[in-house]
């Protein structure tokens, strides 16, 4: 079965993880040549980003914006947790990415990676990785 499961511990609130490496870890592992890799993230706090992994500005930047636009504490919020800033944050990122799988590798852009969205950390999360597609002979 093409499911792959990681374990990750995240370290902050608001953290940005680069999963890159790890996904195509995994496609190698699969067998598979051809096809798609979806990366799900199974908490309503958290998500799945592809984007930039060139500049490390680019990740202070998104989360400097994403707390400008979800504050953490705001006046009107009712959820008995109080990080209703998290969830916004992970419905606004998104809890899936597929990548094409080409060559027995993930088939990305030469600036971008796959990224774990921390929102509500630190906690222990999971990711799943389900690879579908054709194998080697």
């Amino acid at each position: 079965m093409n499911l792959i499961t990681f374990q990750l511990r995240t370290r902050q609130r608001d953290e940005i993880v680069d999963l890159t490496a790890k996904v195509a870890d995994a496609i190698r592992q699969s067998g598979v040549t051809d096809g798609l890799a979806v990366v799900y993230c199974p908490h309503t706090t958290a998500g799945i980003a592809i984007n930039e992994n060139a500049d490390p500005d680019v990740k202070r930047d998104v989360l400097r914006r994403l707390n400008e636009l979800y504050p953490w504490d705001h006046p009107h919020d009712r959820h008995a947790e109080g990080n209703t800033a998290a969830h916004l944050k992970a419905m606004t990122v998104g809890s899936s990415q597929t990548v094409i799988v080409s060559g027995g590798r993930p088939l990305l852009g030469t600036w971008q990676g796959v990224y774990f969205c921390e929102f509500d950390g630190p906690r222990e999360r999971k990711v799943w990785v389900k690879i579908i597609g054709d194998s080697r002979s």
